[in-house]
C-alpha cells in the first residue's frame, strides 16, 4: 500500500512562515499594527484635543522632568498644547496620506505600465520616456515644484507625492508583464482567445503582484517621509493641523531649550519609516522564491 503524501502548504501559509522567521520584519509588523491601533483610537485615548491651548502650560517638559506637569505625559508646545494628543492625531493623518497616496500611485503605475508591456511601440517609448524624464529629477524637487503650482495644502502634497512616486511603479509593472507575457500560458490564453483586458488584468496582472506589494510597502514609508519633509517647508498640512512634519517645523526655534517639542516628532517619524522598511524588506525575502532559504 502506497503512503499518501501530505498536501503541500498553501502559498500564503509558506510566505508567512518566511515572513515571521524575519524577527526585523515581523518586529515591523507588530509596531505598524500598534501604530494603526493607537491612530484609530485617538479620539477616544489621547488626553486632550489636539488643538487645545493652555495658556498656564507654556513649553512644559515631560512629566518625568523636573518643572512637568503630570496633565501632559510628553509635555507641551510653545502655545500650551499637549505633545502625545498632538502625536497621536499626526498618526492618523500620516498614515492616512501613506495610504491615500501609494493607493493613487500604485492603481496609476499598474494601468500605465500593463498598457506600456502590452502596447509597446510608439506608446511604450512615450510612456516610458515620460517616467525616465520625472525620474531625472530629484523627488523632493519635483514635489516642490508641483505643490508650489497648485498651492499649499496637505490634498496638493499628496497628489505631488502621487506623481513624484509614480515612476516606480510603471516601469516595476512593465518589466514584470515583459516577464510574464514569454510564458506559455500567456499564449495558451491569446490561442483560447481570451481579449486584451482579459489578459492584462485577469491572466498577468495576478502573477505581477508580489513586487508590486514590496514596492507599495516601501512607498509607504516614502510618502509619510515627503510628506514629513513638504510639511516642514510648509508646502503640506497648514498650521493648527497636527501633522508630524508641521510639528517639527514649528518647533524649530526651540531645538536647544525644549528638546521635547522636536524629538518625539522626529521619533514618530523615524519609528514608523523604520517599521515599513523593515516589514518592506521581509515581505520581499518571503514572496521572492530565489531569497528564501
Amino acid at each position: 500500500m502506497e503512503a499518501v503524501l501530505p498536501a503541500p502548504p498553501a502559498p500564503w501559509r509558506e510566505n508567512w512562515r518566511h515572513f515571521r522567521a524575519n524577527p526585523g520584519a515581523f518586529a515591523g509588523l507588530i509596531v505598524i499594527v500598534v501604530l494603526i491601533a493607537l491612530a484609530l483610537a485617538a479620539p477616544w485615548i489621547a488626553p486632550h484635543a489636539p488643538d487645545a491651548q493652555y495658556r498656564d502650560a507654556l513649553l512644559k517638559p515631560p512629566a518625568w522632568s523636573a518643572g512637568g506637569d503630570p496633565r501632559f505625559w510628553l509635555g507641551t508646545d510653545d502655545v500650551g498644547r499637549d505633545l502625545l494628543s498632538r502625536l497621536l492625531f499626526g498618526a492618523r493623518l500620516s498614515l492616512a496620506v501613506g495610504c491615500i497616496v501609494v493607493t493613487l500611485s500604485l492603481g496609476a503605475g499598474i494601468v500605465l505600465g500593463l498598457v506600456a508591456g502590452f502596447a509597446r511601440g510608439v506608446v511604450d517609448a512615450l510612456i516610458m520616456r515620460l517616467m525616465d524624464v520625472m525620474l531625472a529629477l530629484p523627488s523632493l524637487l519635483l514635489a516642490i515644484a508641483i505643490v508650489a503650482v497648485l498651492g499649499p495644502s496637505l490634498v496638493n502634497a499628496m497628489v505631488a507625492i502621487a506623481i513624484v512616486v509614480l515612476p516606480h511603479y510603471v516601469r516595476l509593472t512593465r518589466a514584470a508583464v515583459l516577464a510574464e507575457l514569454s510564458k506559455d500560458y500567456v499564449t495558451a490564453s491569446e490561442l483560447a482567445g481570451a481579449g486584451r483586458l482579459r489578459q492584462m488584468f485577469v491572466n498577468v496582472l495576478p502573477n505581477c503582484l508580489a513586487p508590486l506589494i514590496v514596492q507599495a510597502t516601501l512607498g509607504f514609508s516614502s510618502a509619510i517621509l515627503d510628506a514629513a519633509a513638504l510639511g516642514f517647508l510648509g508646502l503640506g498640512a497648514q498650521p493648527p493641523t497636527p501633522e508630524w512634519g508641521t510639528m517639527l517645523a514649528d518647533a524649530r526655534q526651540f531645538i536647544q531649550r525644549a528638546w521635547w517639542v522636536v524629538s518625539f516628532p522626529g521619533l514618530a517619524i523615524l519609528i514608523t519609516v523604520l517599521a515599513f522598511n523593515l516589514m518592506g524588506d521581509g515581505l520581499r525575502d518571503a514572496l521572492d522564491p530565489r531569497l528564501k532559504r
